[in-house]
């Protein structure tokens, strides 16, 4: 079944070309059935990237999914063609009456930057209050993750140096949630980060359960106890090449940075990456979608709270 878009966002032709199931707001309109209503926050300043690779991990499930964008008022990206997010992207005060089954706060390149001295922080965190009351269960993405858990719990990240880049193995901790539905006990995902939060900050909250963690890249994934938060520092979204352009953008800069570790075959930068991580990475957004989402949200979508 399809994920549900615009009609003419760029993500569309890319998707049907790789034999990906969108289905345009026209289309829908046929169809009696409720889409499940899904607001991403679109922090990164490559919107268009990430708007494909999401649209891509939220396509491959037996439900319709109606996909909204969301841009901050109070910071406008400099990386986008400003007419792009006049056409798709919403500002808070144009949805802040609705109710949405799931969203998605994705990250941002703010890894030493203090939460207090972000732009758009007084708006995020509105952003995140309303989420308690209007939004069924959310999604935080890597930076999304630190704001999150540092908002709603009090949770501090703190420095990770060197930067922590490549791909890396993973540990199931709860084999039983259906998050890991399909899943092996280890399973691999990108990391991209200078910025960590310990187990024992997760642990000493009553309110929050560690769902994966990995011996090099430390607490990957966890939730709020109630299921209508879930944390993730991985990037199972990243296309096969994305930690190869920031290391070509690194590289480019004079940053001398290392090869993203267990990423080229044989660390060699010259050769192409081999991708590990796609199989979890769509079951991962499936999951979320299917078993946190759809399964649980009630029919009648003004009913959240």
């Amino acid at each position: 079944m399809p994920v549900k878009i615009p009609d003419a966002l760029p993500a569309k032709e890319i998707l049907e070309n790789e034999n990906i199931f969108v289905m345009t707001e026209f289309r829908a309109m046929h169809q009696d059935i409720r889409p499940l209503n899904v607001l991403i926050l679109n922090l990164m300043p490559t919107k268009e990237v990430t708007e494909t690779q999401l649209l891509r991990k939220l396509s491959n499930t037996p439900l319709q999914v109606q996909v909204e964008f969301l841009q901050t008022a109070s910071y406008t990206s400099t990386h986008v063609d400003p007419s792009h997010l006049q056409a798709f992207y919403k500002t808070f005060d144009e949805v802040k009456d609705r109710k949405f089954d799931g969203m998605i706060i994705t990250g941002a390149p703010l890894d030493f930057i203090d939460y207090t001295e972000v732009d758009y922080w007084d708006e995020l965190c509105k952003i995140m209050e309303w989420t308690k009351t209007h939004v069924h269960c959310t999604f935080h993405l890597c930076w999304g993750a630190y704001a999150g858990l540092f908002y709603h719990y009090g949770i501090r990240k703190r420095d990770r140096l060197p930067k922590l880049s490549g791909i890396y193995s993973h540990e199931v901790r709860k084999k039983s949630s259906p998050l890991f539905r399909g899943f092996d006990d280890v399973f691999y995902a990108p990391h991209s980060r200078a910025t960590e939060v310990t187990e024992e900050q997760i642990l000493a909250d009553p309110r929050l359960e560690i769902m994966a963690t990995s011996p090099e890249a430390g607490v990957a994934i966890c939730k709020s106890t109630d299921s209508r938060h879930f944390f993730v520092m991985c990037h199972a979204e990243y296309d096969w090449d994305t930690l190869l352009l920031e290391y070509k953008r690194d590289v480019a800069k004079g940053m001398n940075p290392l090869p993203p570790k267990n990423y080229f075959p044989d660390d060699d930068p010259t050769k192409t990456p081999i991708v590990t991580w796609r199989s979890a990475g769509q079951l991962l957004f499936s999951n979320w979608l299917n078993f946190y989402v759809y399964q649980t949200t009630p029919y009648d979508i003004s009913t959240i709270e």
